[in-house]
């Protein structure tokens, strides 16, 4: 391994000192033990006194340090060989070439550097030489109003590389992840702690944790150390001992002769092996060790990787299934030979430490990295890092530390030129990137850059004394800027857009203040005395927001739309300024706030271990009197995160009052997705969607990562008097993710309303982020009398639609109509249609129970799909008997069953699996026309629709040929009107009889939005369904009919024989013969029906010698035409057609 070793000197430069090979050094995976340890601090660290004559560079002494800030940097370099003196030489040579780049780059960035721009048929590519690390080439592209390149696809690809190939481009260059306009940028942490200095090897100096220890069946213990090379001899970082055990858990190390802190790991009494684990290089590392009872399983890690790892650490002998004793003294810097005391000064401590946390599981991999970059992860943490539960011996000295931690992800993704791949860097390399523009957006910054007179920048810089606004858009300075420059450009900007005559912004204007705030949203506080000056940069950062967002301002955020992403832009710069604030929560405070007219933000401390938990409101007064908005989590979900073991978490809230940002997004595309599933029923017609309150928004954190919970909010309506116009209120938050270019959309996902007053809405929403209540605007087409009138008939319709539909199917079921696949599908259809019909007469008393009237909603969507499959059934059996289809009457009815109750319960049962949020409207008990839902009812009615009037056509087409060929064989000489009528009585009659069961009457529902004539329309002929259903299939049905008449024959056969054969008339063989002669045989009537061409001769009852034939229908057919069609629907025969 070739090591190229950095020393600092004491003016701050970095420089490479030379290289040196050790080949043997790797940890038990393979990997090689020394990584990128980074560690970037400012404070006042004591080490030592001074440095040991045999160290060339020892660590900095105190008044080098003080207010100065520095950085240590390992490189770590493999593949040399040992022998390759030159190349060791060169190597020394390229250090000091790129150390040299490095700060010219440094002073190339701000002043802005050189860069070469490709254009494409829809972006703009800008190649910056300029090599920076991720974070500051990000901002650097931010700060244009670009997007750092992503990973090229498609048509990018070839764009991509004529850029690279141009510029002579060789290496690696920064790329930003596809799901990076998803997220918010990565960032890395500022972490304030106090830091403990053991100065110098004593047997005096220890500091004891004030914590009471469970028995731990296993352990991870972590924390930052600066380790003192100053001494080979071992040194205890800490020690656990127990009155039954000294020696229970303790972590010993010292400095190798190869320069490497060898760790060993003792847990109950048993020693691990010495085991390298990093270099002794006086840089702030990262260590974990963890133990586990099960195996006496135990590893160490060290800056986020793991150095060793192996089993039977005391799995063996009496102690193995003993966990860590509790209730023990923990000590740090010293080894305990009794309890809490007797210390060795040869054993003891020499460095720093900071940041220790000890667990009572063992950390995963994931977990461990996730400490490291200055995040707890509080689940079964047994000691957190405190001064207030520490006791300092007075030696030790106690000092504050500012950690610059790694961030969340360490490695951003890279492009290798040369190989044409994709690849992982550490983010704090510096490398040269590529900022993305929309075109568009691109040549709308060249204009506004032309056409501004830049008079607000030139009076802010005037006042400022300093170069506060940049007055070129395409100059970018990605240095970071101090909290007291980032608080005077405020301040300053501030009164002058108080002052300023002009109260209207220009395009370059809003522009220059969007990339100041930009700016200080990324300020970092190095001190904690700042927190004050932190705490006046959040309030001038509101007012200077409030300020842009007035009233006057409208115009130039629609002009600027394109270039910033959207007028939500401001509220994304506005969250990330809100996150700096949590130092200011440290300083035993629990909330701040900030409030202006039309702009505010809170910023909480919640404690979860509470013995009560309410919910947490925040709640704004609006400048209206008597009016204001609030926004809560609920009780229930503070309890669930208490029951996840977090115990205090950060709320985040935000406030934008009604003006010009919610007219910008009402005016964008962003309601789009809203306007597009809007529907009518005719009674109003849709005009637009337009954002009608307040924006609110929540957020919570723990470890400064955010947490997902469901938050309730209401807010006030702010719409002007819109006289005959109807306002439905929806419910939404902006999706960041939806159309990224356009900065996002609107969605309902997870939101639906709760109540819904005329002033104010009340909302629910699974998830935190930036609400709103969107107002759907209607022209109402239909009067209020109209409207009673409608519903009205239509409570009268169904009603005398239900009662036919129940006598139908009571008859069905009672008069012994034959079992047939016809009559089985009429009944299923009746049943069907009539339970639909019910629940809608009464779904208006189901509307105060939210519950009840999603139950009755579900049943409803159930009964009507069921109605409308069955109508298909019919179809399908008419078109079996006009088609010849080559399926048995079982199969056929076993598929008409699936079709008829199956296709419903799964339509609806995948609708409230998918949709269950937004399945039911906000005023009544139906689905949500305001949603895709209703189509889950709309799109399989019309196709069934579709597919009934496609058979009814062709049952139409076979009926009239076959009359016309009927009518011709039988009265050739019959008059033109003659035919005429046959022709057209055969065309009405299949019309009129199948139209109920069809459900085509359904038709009219499609023009209801023309006039209120078609509402009229619809209403008749769908509410009275049920009644047309009576009449031609129980009234006018031939085997209804025949059924009854059986009944009453039977009746009077029964009476006649107990009157004059009381003695069991039935049993004799006469009587019986005659009575199934009466039922089945056809009369010499009904033979002559047989023969065509003849008329229907009357039939009469036969009653004589006990004879009873059936009474024969008689058609009204046969009276109306001489000629009787020569295709009869048996399908849906009834005596009246």
């Amino acid at each position: 391994m070739d090591i190229a070793l950095p020393y600092l000197t004491l003016d701050g430069k970095l420089e490479a000192s030379g290289s040196w090979v050790n080949p043997d050094v790797t940890d038990m995976e393979g990997e090689d033990f020394l990584g990128s340890s980074v560690g970037t601090f400012h404070g006042e660290v004591i080490p030592w006194e001074e440095d040991p004559p045999h160290c060339q560079h020892g660590l900095p002494r105190r008044e080098d340090l003080k207010g100065e800030r520095f950085q240590l940097v390992n490189m770590v370099r493999g593949d040399s060989r040992p022998d390759s003196w030159f190349f060791s030489f060169l190597v020394v040579i390229l250090s000091r070439s790129l150390f040299a780049f490095a700060a010219l780059a440094k002073n190339q960035t701000s002043k802005g550097s050189a860069s070469v721009t490709v254009e494409t048929s829809g972006h703009i590519y800008e190649y910056v030489a300029t090599a920076l690390d991720w974070w500051h080439a990000d901002r650097y592209c931010e700060q244009r109003f670009a997007l750092l390149l992503f990973e090229p696809q498609g048509s990018e690809q070839a764009s991509f590389s004529k850029l690279l190939q141009s510029q002579h481009v060789r290496g690696s260059v920064w790329l930003n992840e596809r799901d990076g306009v998803l997220h918010k940028p990565k960032q890395r942490r500022d972490h304030v702690v106090p830091v403990l200095v053991f100065g110098e090897k004593t047997d005096t100096k220890y500091v004891k944790v004030l914590s009471d220890f469970p028995a731990l069946p296993a352990v991870t213990a972590c924390a930052h150390l600066q380790w003192d090379t100053s001494t080979q001899e071992i040194a205890t970082v800490f020690s656990y001992a127990v009155p039954a055990f000294i020696n229970e858990f303790q972590l010993r190390g010292f400095v190798d002769e190869e320069g490497f802190v060898r760790f060993a790991l003792i847990v109950h009494g048993h020693h691990s092996p010495y085991l390298p684990v990093f270099h002794a290089d006086r840089q702030w590392h990262h260590f974990c060790v963890t133990w586990q009872r099960q195996n006496g399983t135990w590893a160490i890690y060290a800056d986020g990787k793991r150095r060793a790892s192996a089993s039977g650490l005391c799995a063996a002998g009496p102690s193995a299934p003993q966990a860590i004793y509790g209730q023990g003294m923990f000590i740090i810097g010293q080894d305990q030979d009794s309890l809490g005391g007797t210390f060795k000064e040869k054993e003891s401590f020499s460095g720093n430490i900071t940041d220790l946390h000890i667990w009572r599981k063992v950390l995963s991999a994931e977990q461990i990295e996730k400490v490291r970059s200055c995040s707890v992860v509080e689940q079964d943490l047994v000691f957190e890092w405190s001064s207030n539960a520490l006791e300092v011996e007075s030696s030790v000295q106690e000092v504050t530390l500012q950690f610059l931690c790694p961030g969340p992800v360490e490695e951003c993704r890279v492009f290798e030129v040369g190989s044409s791949g994709f690849s992982y860097a550490s983010c704090l390399q510096s490398l040269p990137f590529i900022c993305r523009y929309r075109k568009d957006a691109y040549w709308q910054l060249k204009t506004a850059q032309l056409e501004s007179s830049r008079s607000l920048a030139g009076r802010v810089n005037t006042l400022a004394e300093r170069t506060a606004i940049l007055e070129n858009i395409f100059t970018s300075d990605a240095q970071d800027m101090n909290l007291s420059v980032a608080l005077g450009a405020l301040d300053v900007l501030a009164t002058v857009l108080r002052e300023r005559e002009t109260p209207v912004l220009e395009s370059f204007d809003l522009l220059a203040v969007l990339r100041l705030l930009k700016q200080v949203s990324d300020v970092e506080v190095q001190e904690r005395e700042d927190l004050k000056m932190l705490e006046q940069l959040g309030q001038y950062y509101m007012e200077v927001t409030e300020l842009i967002l007035e009233q006057q301002n409208m115009e130039t955020w629609s002009s600027v739309s394109q270039v910033i992403g959207g007028p939500m832009a401001v509220v994304e710069l506005c969250d990330r300024m809100v996150s700096h604030l949590a130092p200011l929560l440290s300083t035993g405070r629990t909330k701040i706030t900030i409030q202006h007219r039309n702009v505010g933000l809170e910023v909480r401390k919640l404690e979860l271990n509470r013995k009560e938990l309410g919910s947490e409101t925040y709640l704004v007064r609006s400048p209206e009197k008597g009016r204001h908005d609030l926004i809560e989590v609920p009780t229930e979900e503070l309890r669930r995160l208490k029951a996840r073991g977090l115990r205090r978490v950060m709320v985040k809230n935000m406030w934008f009052g009604y003006g010009s940002l919610q007219q910008s997004l009402s005016s964008t595309e962003g309601s789009a997705a809203i306007q597009d599933v809007a529907a009518s029923d005719g009674g109003q017609k849709y005009l637009g969607t337009t954002v009608g309150t307040a924006v609110i928004s929540s957020t919570l954190l723990s470890d400064h990562q955010e947490i997902s919970t469901s938050v309730r909010y209401r807010l006030q309506h702010h719409v002007q008097d819109l006289p005959d116009k109807l306002v439905g209120p929806v419910c939404a938050f902006w999706n960041f993710s939806l159309s990224p270019d356009a900065g996002g959309m609107w969605s309902t996902a997870g939101c639906h309303v709760v109540t819904s007053l005329p002033d104010s809405t009340a909302c629910f929403c699974n998830h935190t982020t930036n609400f709103a209540v969107l107002l759907q605007v209607y022209e109402m087409q239909r009067t209020a009398k109209e409207e009673l009138a409608l519903q009205t008939l239509t409570f009268i319709g169904c009603g005398v639609s239900f009662c036919a539909l129940i006598v139908t199917f009571i008859l069905f079921l009672a008069v012994g109509v034959p079992k047939s696949e016809r009559t089985t599908v009429h009944k299923n259809l009746i049943f069907a249609l009539a339970a639909a019909e019910a629940l809608l007469m009464f779904s208006g008393l189901a509307k105060t129970n939210q519950v009840l009237c999603f139950t009755v909603t579900a049943f409803l969507h159930l009964f009507f799909m069921a109605a409308f499959s069955w109508m298909l059934v019919e179809g399908l059996l008419l078109w079996s008997k006009v088609v010849a289809v080559n399926m048995s009457e079982d199969r056929r009815m076993k598929f008409y069953y699936v079709t008829g109750w199956g296709l419903p319960a799964i339509i609806v049962g995948v609708t409230l699996a998918t949709s269950f949020n937004k399945y039911m409207a906000d005023n009544h008990c139906w689905l949500n026309v305001q949603t895709n839902v209703i189509w889950a009812f709309v799109g399989p009615v019309l196709f069934i629709l579709a597919v009934n009037t496609f058979v009814l056509f062709r049952v139409v087409m076979v009926t009239v040929s076959s009359a016309r060929r009927r009518s011709k064989m039988l009265t050739p000489n019959s008059s033109l009107e003659t035919q005429i009528g046959t022709q057209l009585w055969a065309t009405a009659k299949p019309v009129l009889v199948l139209l109920p069961v069809l459900g085509l009457t359904w038709v009219c529902g499609v023009f209801v939005h023309l006039g209120i004539v078609w509402a009229y329309v619809f209403i008749v002929l769908n509410s009275l369904q049920g009644l047309y259903i009576f009449l031609v299939y129980a009234i006018y049905n031939s085997e209804v009919r025949n059924a009854i008449q059986r009944m009453k024959d039977k009746k009077k056969a029964l009476s006649f024989t107990n009157c004059s054969h009381p003695i069991n008339y039935l049993s004799s063989p006469r009587n019986t013969a005659s009575w199934e002669t009466g039922k089945r045989s056809p009369s010499a009537a009904e033979s002559a029906l047989s023969s065509p061409g003849l008329k229907d001769p009357p039939v009469k009852n036969i009653t004589n010698r006990g004879n009873f034939g059936a009474k024969i229908p008689m058609g009204i057919s046969s009276i109306m035409s001489p000629e009787r069609p020569a295709v009869e629907l048996t399908a849906f025969k009834s005596s009246g057609f």
